[in-house]
């Protein structure tokens, strides 16, 4: 595992604030997302869920919340939501009761093939502004920024 080493100087103060760019492009590429969805009855983090859910059939609420980075709670909400809109099913696991699986169903594949076409757009307009190498190296650097703020410890 690679190592951050400390900087020997502060940030510049007078450049912009990593955080704040790496806000401002998720915000951009979110609000995207948004605007590309709304015309399917999505949203972001809904869409996120039916690609765990594509990716997985039968995944658990738990394993999707870990895989879309959102609390069990948030995702109960968003699997609810989606639920009632016919586009999933959820029952209970073979293996433990207590654990809803979860599977789109033959309408929310319809319409999840159809949102994710819109959605890979916008990733594509986004790819489509780095080469090839400038890809691989956004990725890395990417990987490399959310492994460099380890999460707190929990208080004991």
């Amino acid at each position: 595992m690679r190592t951050v080493a400390a900087r020997s100087r502060p940030v510049d103060a007078g450049a912009e604030r990593l955080g704040l760019a790496i806000k401002r492009a998720e915000q951009v590429l979110i609000a995207e997302k948004t605007r590309v969805l709304r015309p399917f009855g999505l949203t972001v983090p809904q869409y996120a869920a039916m690609v765990a859910i594509a990716a997985t059939p039968g995944i658990s609420g738990a394993r999707a919340a870990r895989q879309c980075h959102v609390t069990p709670q948030t995702m109960a909400v968003v699997l609810a939501a989606l639920e009632a809109k016919g586009l999933i099913e959820r029952q209970p696991s073979d293996d433990h009761a207590q654990v809803l699986v979860t599977r789109l169903t033959r309408v929310g594949h319809a319409l999840f093939r159809r949102a994710d076409a819109a959605a890979l757009a916008v990733e594509e307009r986004l790819a489509a502004a780095f080469s090839d190498a400038e890809l691989v190296t956004l990725r890395e650097l990417l990987v490399r920024a959310a492994e460099a703020i380890p999460a707190p410890a929990a208080a004991g």
